[in-house]
């Protein structure tokens, strides 16, 4: 995992996620329904992310910012899912992202735990091709789910998962494998 430490927020970065906030609870939000599902694509392009127009959204989902994700077909981010994703969040063909999730690219320098003011660490997520991230589970920073694999419901996951595996648990660890 390629951690990046970016020490704090840039002033340009709080202001796109300001805007990014006021359209979020007036436009993006109110629009429940399925129906809206192409206003919710578009709204996410407007800032900046590469959303495909298969992919689905709920109107639940916090992203932190727009500009940091990627969704291709078929990928699903479910209700109530937190997209944490100061670095890039990726969602591969038919990956699912289930309810109240929670995708975590940012966390603080643990060398300086002692300083008043610890650094920003950022590292980017990848949920591969056909993976499913379960229920109320946790992905930390720089993880990458891989291809056909589970993380199960509420499992908490710092590290890679490998393809075609089940992992569970808090520290998730390998619970079955998946045949190819």
């Amino acid at each position: 995992m390629h951690k990046k430490n970016i020490g704090s927020v840039s002033y340009t970065i709080k202001a796109r996620r300001l805007l990014w906030i006021l359209v979020y609870y007036a436009f993006f939000r109110m629009f429940p329904t399925r129906l809206f599902w192409p206003w919710r694509w578009l709204l996410l392009r407007l800032f900046g992310a590469n959303v495909s127009f298969k992919a689905l959204v709920y109107s639940s989902v916090d992203i932190w910012a727009p500009w940091n994700l990627k969704m291709e077909d078929h990928s699903c981010l479910g209700p109530h899912v937190i997209c944490y994703n100061q670095a890039m969040v990726t969602l591969e063909e038919y990956s699912t992202v289930s309810q109240y999730a929670c995708l975590c690219t940012a966390g603080h320098d643990t060398s300086e735990i002692n300083n008043k003011y610890t650094s920003l660490v950022i590292a980017p997520i990848t949920i591969c091709r056909n993976a499913w991230v379960a229920m109320k589970a946790f992905v930390g920073m720089g993880v990458i789910v891989g291809e056909r694999s589970i993380v199960g419901a509420t499992a908490s996951v710092f590290k890679d998962v490998a393809p075609f595996t089940v992992v569970g648990g808090n520290p998730a660890k390998i619970i079955n494998q998946i045949k190819k």
